[in-house]
């Protein structure tokens, strides 16, 4: 039986955007009944872009979940045997900022592809406009991105009148048995803590706070900072499979006779296995209060979670860098023995949000 994308009443845009596909052709909306279908698209993608796959059923699963519906829309292209060989993925992430993932088949032949490409760029533009005008911006910038040798991307990005503004160094540190004696290496003056847990196990929403609070004044003089809400960011990090509470880090000082002073922090969470035979981890974010620089609270809290890591069992620890930091990260990562694996970049558009219409106060 033919497969037909599923369609739903917020998807004008799509109608109109699909008559550029093949004969035969469907488009719609996505949900978690297609995970099986997109994992094994993207890992072609990343085959083809990369040279090999990591993308798992959870990852793929956790974009279309039900419990991200409110950030999150996602559609497909479908052939004319049903078979799904396009998809589109917008989160609004922050004010000002949305992300837009764009896959296609690499199988397709170019003129498909493209036409395949265009439909769901189209379609990110009116998603944009949509997460903009909800946001009551008047410019709403989306995000996306591409491996740095992916040229069929970057064509594609190009067209739709995108500019590549930064790249990153996707990085990973081998793990050793030997690496669990690190903790004992915590800068003196530096101390490091997990974020405390209540009687029923969850995490202290003053620690979260804290957490949350270090990060977003770390970033302010980073590249593409926006803010994002206590909620907006405890949400988003509670929904990826590879979270857990204990894996969340503070850096306080604790010079002389007063209190412990927040001064960094870092949450880390579980990677798969990569095909290899061990879990690894993976530092979602790390930051250290500028104030603070200097004094060894960014050691501290890596050697902090390769440590972890080892008494884990895990074989990696990895990151992400950006290549032009203001704060010279790589040099940390590189002597601490993180070495660049992959490199991709953003490219970024800024889309106008048309005004909403005046209704004149007589109507």
């Amino acid at each position: 039986m033919r497969k037909t994308a599923r369609m739903t009443s917020a998807s004008d845009d799509l109608v109109a955007l699909a008559g550029a596909l093949p004969e035969g052709w469907s488009v719609g909306q996505a949900d978690e009944r297609d995970a099986t279908e997109l994992t094994d698209l993207v890992r072609r993608h990343e085959h083809h872009a990369r040279g090999w796959a990591s993308s798992s059923p959870e990852g793929v699963r956790m974009e279309l979940s039900g419990a991200g519906r409110s950030t999150r829309q996602n559609v497909v292209a479908r052939d004319a045997r049903g078979d799904v060989r396009g998809w589109g993925s917008a989160h609004d992430r922050a004010a000002g900022r949305m992300l837009l993932r764009v896959v296609v088949d690499p199988g397709l032949a170019d003129d498909t592809a493209d036409r395949v490409a265009d439909l769901l760029f189209g379609w990110g533009a009116s998603a944009a406009r949509r997460v903009g005008a909800t946001r009551g911006l008047a410019t709403q910038q989306t995000d996306s991105g591409a491996f740095a040798g992916d040229r069929r991307q970057h064509a594609w990005l190009s067209r739709h009148g995108f500019t590549q503004v930064r790249t990153w160094w996707q990085m990973s540190r081998p793990v050793t048995a030997d690496d669990a004696e690190m903790r004992s290496g915590t800068r003196a003056g530096v101390r490091i803590r997990l974020v405390q847990r209540q009687d029923d196990g969850m995490p202290s929403e003053h620690d979260l706070r804290i957490v949350h609070d270090v990060l977003e004044t770390s970033f302010e003089d980073h590249f593409n900072s926006h803010e994002e809400t206590f909620d907006e960011f405890v949400s988003r990090l509670r929904a990826d499979p590879g979270h857990r509470w204990d894996h969340w880090w503070i850096a306080e000082l604790v010079d002389g006779e007063g209190d412990p002073v927040p001064a960094g922090a870092l949450v880390a969470s579980v990677s798969g296995t990569g095909g290899g035979p061990a879990e690894g981890s993976y530092v979602e974010y790390i930051g250290v209060l500028q104030s603070a620089r200097g004094r060894g609270v960014a050691t501290s809290l890596l050697r902090t979670v390769i440590a972890d890591a080892a008494v884990r069992h895990r074989d990696r620890v990895g990151l992400e860098v950006d290549a032009d930091s203001p704060t010279r990260a790589d040099a940390l990562y590189t002597s601490m023995g993180w070495r660049t694996v992959y490199v991709t970049e953003s490219w970024h558009k800024d889309v106008p949000v048309p005004a909403p219409p005046v209704v004149p106060a007589w109507a």
